[in-house]
């Protein structure tokens, strides 16, 4: 028998304890969010500067967001491109998603890829400690190699889009 007790709930999540048999687990469920890769040209993407006060620390990671309830994922990313960095996306590429954490998280995020992108204010959330950075892949590549990227999403987000981008380029 399966059964699921709520024992937390918080504004963006819940936490709930599943008991399967005799194994009892305690999970988080999480309405999904997004991250995108905002390509600035052909070899430049922004990605952002976000203060993370769970790690206590400012990482470079691409920009994200958590869906709201009903929100379907490609409007959570244009929300959320625009929201951190200000740019609007004219083509958005869906590529595959990934599961964040599943040995404890139920979060599902969707990953786009935005292009044609037109540059504007941003509409960051109180609190919110966000710059933006545009790089190559040259300094992406450089990054990742110094540990300076070490954010999971952002770390997936780009060898997806790269691998996207690579086999397109070889189809022409």
């Amino acid at each position: 028998m399966t059964g699921e007790e709520r024992v937390f709930s918080g504004v963006r999540f819940q936490v709930v304890r599943l008991s399967q048999g005799s194994r009892v687990r305690e999970i988080v469920r999480h309405p999904g969010s997004v991250t995108i890769v905002p390509l600035v040209d052909e070899n430049r993407i922004c990605l952002i500067r976000n203060y993370r006060i769970a790690v206590g620390k400012t990482l470079l990671e691409l920009p994200a967001g958590t869906r709201e309830p009903g929100e379907p994922p490609e409007e959570t990313a244009r929300r959320e491109l625009l929201e951190e960095t200000g740019y609007r996306a004219a083509v958005w590429e869906r590529l595959p998603g990934f599961y964040v954490s599943p040995g404890i998280l139920d979060e599902r995020m969707e990953l786009w890829l935005a292009t044609d992108l037109t540059p504007g204010s941003p509409s960051r959330e109180e609190g919110e400690e966000i710059e933006n950075v545009e790089m190559s892949w040259v300094e992406i590549d450089q990054r990742i190699d110094s540990g300076e990227i070490e954010d999971a999403k952002t770390l997936v987000g780009l060898w997806h889009a790269r691998r996207w981008l690579d086999r397109r380029r070889s189809c022409r």
